[in-house]
């Protein structure tokens, strides 16, 4: 009698115990968060924590830890940066990743080590092609589709003369690239400008000796602004057709205003898109951070509901790593852009838009979705993966 009471005692004592709390899942968020881009990683950053505040700290049921870098747009820096998150704070996940060549710093650091990189928007060709990767995934596009569309709709305008102008680096080769893919019987002249430059005085004086059909750019953050603004003030605007894609958003425009009135945009994604997560997503946003969200931050949320959705289905045990990168794959979540689905190099496949910038009946300077040229696109270097 006194064993069976002594075991009914320790049973107690057992049942007394407190019941330890799932240790969160470390994810490192890095991005561009000063100098003239910083807004880009800002807003992808305040993008990915809505869906996290959402959950009060959880994603997926599963309590998270983010841990924020800022890469600074140096390559070296981004370097040392995933290695400190990945060797002293032991993150399982490392997303953002706002510039492509950026991303190519760290790619090979980060996959050597198996942890998973979900990008969130810098898509460089490499990455979808012959180094695609099973621990890389993406919730924004590989940077060539969405100047492809732009290439489309050029040609469904009928230009034969178009300037293409972008910063000369991984991603501003990707975007032109892209363009010329889809622009068909015409002439395209490319112009690269630094990284660094803000004023384009000299190429525009050029433009408008030239006068081309239009001038298509990929001048993302403050380039942008002072692009846009600069050609409005030569009067281009209103001879030669602004085309940008990655350059007039959401984080451009309350500082470009009505200077980018009438440019057309090639993106996956639009406010006025009429997607039920979409309107989810805009009202939050708008609430917590009173201002409309771009697609930096909009793709960065799914990349946040992406993780969720996979967390959910291992029950946050990502140490099983083939488990979670089949939970990733499956892509089960509302996307703000509708359809979504991972093609076989772990970017998406989705439909791409032309928005144009508008005033709308009270006068704001918005964007307004005008054409879906290509549906259900792909990217033009998945072939080149071989990745099982």
């Amino acid at each position: 009698m006194k064993i069976l009471k002594a075991i009914f005692l320790m049973a107690l004592a057992v049942c007394a115990l407190p019941i330890q709390a799932q240790a969160p899942v470390k994810i490192g968020f890095m991005g561009v968060m000063s100098g003239p881009q910083g807004v880009l990683g800002e807003d992808m950053y305040d993008g990915f924590m809505l869906a996290v505040e959402r959950e009060g700290g959880k994603l997926g049921g599963v309590p998270v830890e983010v841990i924020k870098e800022d890469s600074q747009l140096k390559p070296e820096l981004a370097v040392q940066l995933v290695e400190k998150l990945i060797e002293r704070e032991k993150v399982s996940i490392i997303t953002g990743i706002t510039f492509s060549n950026i991303m190519m710093a760290v790619q090979k650091p980060v996959t050597d080590r198996e942890v998973f990189l979900i990008g969130s928007n810098a898509g460089p060709a490499p990455l979808a092609g012959k180094l695609c990767n099973k621990y890389i995934y993406f919730s924004s596009w590989q940077n060539d589709m969405q100047s492809e569309v732009v290439g489309k709709y050029a040609t469904e305008q009928g230009y034969k003369r178009v300037i293409a102008m972008a910063p000369n680096y991984q991603a501003g080769k990707d975007y032109i690239a892209g363009f010329k893919r889809y622009f068909k019987g015409g002439e395209v002249q490319e112009v690269y400008t630094p990284l660094s430059q803000l004023d384009f005085s000299a190429e525009l004086t050029q433009v408008a000796a030239s006068q081309p059909d239009a001038v298509f750019i990929f001048y993302p953050g403050g380039l942008g602004i002072n692009f846009v603004r600069q050609y409005q003030q030569l009067g281009l605007m209103n001879s030669v057709p602004l085309l940008a894609t990655a350059t007039v958003d959401g984080t451009t425009l309350p500082a470009m205003k009505e200077a980018a009135l009438g440019v057309k945009i090639g993106t996956f994604w639009s406010p006025d898109l009429d997607v039920p997560e979409n309107k989810v997503f805009l009202e939050e946003f708008e609430e917590k951070y009173n201002r409309i969200p771009s697609q930096y931050a909009a793709q960065s949320y799914d990349a946040a509901l992406l993780i969720a959705s996979a967390l959910k289905k291992v029950n946050g045990d990502i140490n099983d790593k083939k488990a979670f990168a089949n939970a990733l794959k499956e892509a089960d979540f509302n996307s703000v852009r509708g359809s979504f689905k991972f093609g076989n190099n772990n970017f998406p496949i989705q439909d791409m838009l032309i928005l144009r910038v508008v005033e709308d009946d009270n006068g704001q300077v918005v964007l307004k979705t005008i054409a879906t040229p290509l549906k259900d696109h792909q990217d033009a270097y998945h072939q080149e993966c071989s990745m099982q």
